[in-house]
């Protein structure tokens, strides 16, 4: 076996491990969180969007040596050689990458592509949970706050998380603990 094909096909069982697509696929393009939900975030406060993108769709992701078929999506080879060339694929991001808030507002992640993802606050930007993927990206130091995650911190395609309020003035950083390179930082005053 190529080594590019085994790394790729373990690559396939990480991710497809980590991340746990839907089976049926979603209206993820038109993700719009009603008025009631985003007024009931934390008693009424304003709410940030912050979109998580990727080039994947549930259907074709996890397939053997697929990652995803989207319109722009890749290959895993390509996938790999991509992200080891480059330490990030830019279709995976957080958008906006920079983001101002006022202390009292709601964050929240929805999550536009085809695969999970995390919406977690770090104290410093660093690896995830899955080791080839932090290898690849060039961030060997696991996020220690990526290590304490709980089954609802994981956001499904065509899901949103609500649960981070801007509390205090200064920089908050986020990242996704399956995607490193995913980063937001988040100005608050």
């Amino acid at each position: 076996m190529r080594r590019s094909t085994y790394i790729a096909v373990a690559l396939a069982s990480l991710l497809a491990a980590a991340c746990d697509a839907p089976s049926e696929p979603d209206a993820r393009a038109d993700i719009r969180p009603t008025a009631a939900q985003a007024a009931g975030v934390h008693g009424g406060a304003d709410v940030r969007l912050i979109n998580m993108k990727d080039a994947c769709d549930p259907e074709s992701f996890g397939a053997a040596g697929v990652a995803c078929l989207r319109n722009g999506g890749f290959l895993f080879d390509k996938f790999i050689n991509q992200l080891g060339k480059h330490g990030v694929m830019r279709a995976w991001h957080f958008a906006p990458s920079v983001l101002h808030a006022k202390v009292g507002q709601t964050l929240m992640a929805v999550n536009r592509g085809g695969e999970e993802h995390t919406f977690t606050e770090v104290e410093e930007f660093g690896g995830g949970i899955v080791p080839a993927l932090n290898a690849l990206s060039g961030n060997p130091e696991v996020a220690p706050e990526c290590l304490a995650l709980g089954a609802d911190d994981f956001i499904q395609p065509g899901s949103f998380d609500a649960d981070d309020e801007v509390e205090a003035p200064g920089i908050e950083h986020y990242q996704c603990c399956i995607h490193p390179w995913m980063r937001a930082t988040v100005i608050a005053n």
